[in-house]
């Protein structure tokens, strides 16, 4: 594959060591540089994400995410806290089959499946996707 000219990830477990909608609880909100949940629990991301998207966005990859969460509102909310919206062009975060959410991509930007490189942490998002000829990385 030649540089992809759409990264794509997964959040739970790909960017965030959680699932979002069953490990952690509203409301999200920080407080001294830390985002905490509703119980007071520190929330942190993957180590290496913050300088991964950094270096990605500033090398000019166009990114996106793609998440079958059963809570949107939860991972948009910690998308927002974690500062991130200004990484990524395209955000498809809602329960149902990746291949919806690539769908949906693939129409907004014009970029083939071909061109499209996606970082998940389940098989079955993988497999789907294989019908439509994109690059994933299965970690």
């Amino acid at each position: 594959m030649a540089k992809p000219k759409l990264i794509v990830f997964d959040l739970d477990y790909t960017l965030w060591p959680f699932w979002v909608d069953t490990h952690v609880s509203a409301p999200f909100k920080k407080v001294k540089n830390h985002i905490v949940d509703g119980s007071g629990r520190k929330i942190k991301c993957f180590p290496d994400v913050p300088d991964v998207l950094n270096k990605l966005k500033s090398d000019g990859y166009i990114l996106g995410i793609a998440s079958r969460t059963e809570w949107p509102e939860g991972a948009e909310k910690l998308v927002k806290l974690f500062e991130w919206d200004n990484y990524f062009t395209y955000k498809e975060i809602y329960p149902g089959r990746k291949t919806t959410h690539f769908e949906r991509m693939h129409k907004a930007s014009g970029i083939s499946y071909s061109d499209m490189l996606f970082f998940d942490d389940e098989a079955r998002n993988i497999m789907d996707l294989k019908k439509l000829a994109s690059t994933f990385f299965f970690r």
